[in-house]
């Protein structure tokens, strides 16, 4: 399926998400999508979630090395990434 993902009825998403920052328990609203060529095929879409005050940290951290792909807000992950 490359749709977005499925919303609750008030317009969560189905799944909990959770922020990729280490020690965080917040609620990941934006992907930061990235891959590392040396590790992935060039199709892969590696995602780490980001709550407001950590999309600019984690989007660093990857564009620093190159690998940032781009940030979206979770609603508009899609099966292809992952």
């Amino acid at each position: 399926m490359s749709g977005p993902l499925s919303l609750s009825p008030t317009g969560e998403p189905d799944v909990e998400h959770v922020c990729s920052a280490k020690g965080c328990r917040a609620t990941g609203v934006h992907a930061v999508i990235w891959n590392n060529p040396k590790l992935h095929a060039a199709d892969r879409r590696k995602v780490w979630l980001a709550c407001d005050d950590h999309e600019k940290s984690l989007a660093d951290f990857v564009a620093l090395r190159g690998f940032l792909i781009e940030v979206v807000p979770v609603e508009a992950l899609t099966d292809a990434d992952g």
